[in-house]
């Protein structure tokens, strides 16, 4: 079903030409919801932009307008208001047809992408053999909200974990293992492993001899070393295995089967070299093959080299980025690559974007898109680290989340059993440290706050999770099940049986019936805020329609059967909407 909105633009569109004639029927109609019910549903802002092209009071434009939009099957007013702003009253029997379609689809009306594109879409992408720590929170939540909303979108969704697990801080770890006798030992944890990197990191900036052994030992992996491999292999296996359990307590969708790390592109490099030799792109630089990409220039303002490949021979991780477009763009033939990685790389982005279009990779279309995201910062205003100075490990986050969501818990519903009380506490306490993170506009940097995030008020998963249980209560405790609701009978379209009598009742529809918008703006974007935000105005107008609207006491069987649909409409959009952005549910908190 077309959205109201896009109709009204139609209607509007119309309307102009009718009026001033097909040319002018492109104009923005900049249309928005209104804010108060007395300026009708919506409200048209497109004279003041014909103002200058007709040269005309924006007034007479709106006058002009108005007198030629229909009044009937969708309209029942248009209202010119102040300087030229057009209030559109919609017809309460379109809304209420359409909350009905919404409530019989399951995918609460939002249309599948027909034709689908196939897209890829990198997210997380830790470097092994360390901790993840709290700065892989925001790739791997953001990129799996990502990954979620083009899938329900009917998208070809091909999730890439680029892991690090080929370059520098490898050489390192291997020569510092062999050097000590740890490449030895058959029960390496990770934790040890962050401790025997950080010596290796620590070797590297003073030891020059050892620094040089390293790089050697970075050249022996990617040639096949027997010894370098075996060491690697048995590295691989454990830092899989913490990331694996990381990835359970967050809840995202990345599998074995979705690994794409740095060497699986391995025996694609050399051919990568020299596709961009054809393409005249590389050049020598003391030994080094780079490419200068136009327009970069280091703080000196000259030429800002990229090195694809090093003078030891070995290949750097500009060489691995630009096989994994190579693999995603023409053997996987993608029409979008998403790459969700942290904002201050969004230089790399363009320089290695530019060398894929200049090589010839993007001839089909495909387009490359950096998602960049600012940093965690702690309530210092700093980045987060422990009170040591310390990286936060992201396992003692969401480990502590939980902690405290069962404390919450524990205080608010006393009578809930244990087993209860875990797996609401799990379910919150998770819910909370994501969508804290996705609520916030991406490419901002946000500070990390325990009290906000587990608020049972305001833009938080809480409020939203206990929304939803709010809405559940309703029909335990009127021994209602939702699926007898039918969203308007066997016959009657819809509107013989929601009524939006009460203003509470319409501002309720119009939020929900934003939701296919919202979809497609988040898929467009690429910012999950918005389905953020969208979801607490929803919970937020429910709740003043609860206030205002009796529904298991309302005087008749036909309101409360209606405000009854409202509810579960409700309830099933919160749910589907956290759903998207890799949040559960509870039916009791």
């Amino acid at each position: 079903m077309p959205d109201i909105q896009t109709t009204l633009e139609r209607l509007l569109s119309e309307a102009v030409a009718k009026a001033f004639g097909n040319e002018f029927a492109d104009a923005d109609p900049i249309l928005r919801q209104a804010t108060n019910p007395k300026f009708g549903d919506y409200q048209a802002n497109l004279a003041m932009g014909l103002a200058k092209r007709l040269n005309q009071k924006p007034r007479d434009i709106a006058e002009a307008i108005k007198e030629k939009l229909p009044i009937g099957d969708v309209l029942t007013d248009a209202q010119v208001a102040g300087p030229g702003f057009i209030n559109l009253t919609l017809n309460p029997d379109l809304l209420a047809s359409q909350l009905a379609a919404m409530f019989k689809s399951d995918r609460l009306g939002v249309a599948v992408a027909d034709p689908p594109m196939k897209v890829v879409v990198d997210y997380a992408s830790p470097n092994l053999a360390k901790e993840m720590h709290i700065g892989h929170l925001r790739s791997t939540i953001i990129g799996d909200a990502i990954a979620r909303i083009l899938e329900f979108q009917g998208q070809h969704v091909t999730r890439h974990n680029h892991i690090g697990d080929w370059g520098t801080q490898f050489g390192l770890l291997l020569e510092h293992l062999i050097e000590t006798g740890w490449a030895n030992s058959t029960d390496t944890s990770i934790s040890d492993l962050n401790v025997l990197y950080k010596e290796a990191k620590v070797r590297d900036d003073t030891d020059p001899a050892f620094a040089e052994r390293a790089r050697k030992r970075v050249v022996d992996l990617q040639s096949g070393d027997p010894q370098a491999r075996k060491i690697w292999e048995q590295l691989i296996v454990e830092s899989i295995r913490h990331m694996n359990q990381v990835f359970s307590c967050l809840g995202v969708k990345l599998t074995d089967d979705d690994l794409k790390p740095e060497s699986f592109y391995n025996d694609r490099l050399p051919g990568v070299i020299e596709a961009i030799e054809n393409a005249g792109l590389i050049r020598d630089c003391e030994g080094a093959k780079v490419v200068y990409v136009e327009g970069f220039f280091n703080k000196e303002g000259e030429p800002l080299p990229m090195a694809v490949k090093k003078a030891d021979g070995g290949f750097g991780y500009p060489a691995t980025d630009l096989a994994a477009v190579q693999y995603r763009v023409k053997d996987l033939q993608a029409d979008r690559v998403v790459y969700v990685v942290d904002s201050r790389q969004k230089d790399h982005f363009r320089q290695f974007f530019k060398i894929a279009a200049d090589v010839g990779w993007l001839t089909s279309g495909a387009e490359l898109v950096h998602v960049g995201f600012g940093t965690i910062m702690g309530l210092d205003g700093k980045p987060f680290k422990t009170r040591e100075g310390d990286t936060v490990r992201l396992a003692d986050v969401l480990n502590e989340a939980v902690d405290r969501a069962s404390k919450v818990i524990a205080d608010k519903a006393p009578d809930l059993n244990a087993q209860e009380r875990e797996e609401i506490a799990r379910v919150v306490g998770i819910g909370a440290v994501k969508y804290f993170d996705l609520s916030n506009y991406r490419i901002k940097d946000y500070v990390f706050d325990w009290d906000r995030m587990l608020a049972l008020e305001g833009n938080t998963a809480p409020y939203l999770q206990n929304a939803y249980v709010r809405i559940r209560s309703i029909f335990r405790k009127g021994e209602v099940d939702p699926s007898t609701l039918t969203g308007g009978g066997d016959g009657g379209g819809g509107a013989d049986a929601i009524k939006l009598e009460h203003e509470a009742e319409r501002a309720l529809a119009l939020q929900l019936l934003q939701l296919p918008r919202i979809i497609q703006s988040v898929a467009d974007s690429l910012e999950p805020h918005r389905l953020c935000t969208y979801l607490y105005e929803l919970a937020s107008s429910f709740h003043k329609f609860y206030e205002k609207c009796p529904v298991l006491a309302a005087d008749t069987d036909a309101r409360r059967d209606s405000r009854l649909t409202l509810c579960d409409l409700v309830a099933r959009t919160l749910k589907q909407g956290l759903e998207l952005l890799g949040i559960n549910t509870v039916e009791r908190m």
